[in-house]
């Protein structure tokens, strides 16, 4: 699987900064007065820091992913509900799935039965203290999502994602397929 990532030339860069301070993944740095991707695993790929480069010394490149991300179902990045934007281009079209974080570590077939052909976010309404529903609000308001599935733990907390999601799709106004799958600390479902 490609990934689009920046690409930045060293012999036109001005190391002024301005992309370091611009990064919200904070992947680039200026190294001996240059700027530099540091955490290349980590660029997101939208490109926040193009537009405020003054010598246009960032592009875009195509780049495989890495081998965990390529064995896997994992088609986008970040996958974290807080930091996800609002609008980008893989929702369009997209089966979106929303899983509890621990949903991956009980179940061990997790990538092959709930990720694959699906744009995935994980959140966790206990530890993350926030209400999701806005935040998927938006992001249905402004892409073209098909369909949502929600994966839980059978544990009272996860109830949040699920009911977030079923809020946002009310919000939206639009009539979404969604399906909850619920599993037990073992990785067995237990509902669906």
């Amino acid at each position: 699987m490609a990934r689009r990532i920046i690409k930045i030339d060293a012999d036109i860069c001005s190391g002024c900064g301005l992309c370091a301070d611009t990064c919200r993944e904070g992947v680039i740095a200026i190294v001996n007065g240059k700027a530099k991707l540091v955490q290349e695993d980590y660029c997101d790929g939208l490109g926040n820091c193009l537009p405020v480069c003054p010598t246009g010394a960032i592009s875009f490149e195509e780049q495989t992913a890495a081998d965990a991300i390529t064995t896997g179902e994992l088609r986008q990045w970040p996958v974290q509900l807080k930091i996800v934007p609002a609008y980008a281009p893989y929702f369009d079209n997209a089966d979106v799935l929303i899983a509890a974080d621990c949903a991956a570590y009980a179940c061990g077939s997790f990538h092959d039965r709930f990720m694959k052909d699906r744009i995935t976010f994980i959140g966790c309404p206990k530890l993350d203290n926030v209400d999701y529903s806005e935040k998927l609000t938006e992001i249905l308001e402004k892409n073209n999502v098909m369909s949502m599935t929600v994966v839980k733990m059978e544990v009272p907390c996860c109830n949040g994602i699920e009911q977030a999601v079923i809020k946002a799709i009310e919000n939206s106004g639009k009539n979404l397929p969604f399906q909850t799958s619920t599993l037990s600390i073992n990785g067995e479902i237990v509902e669906s």
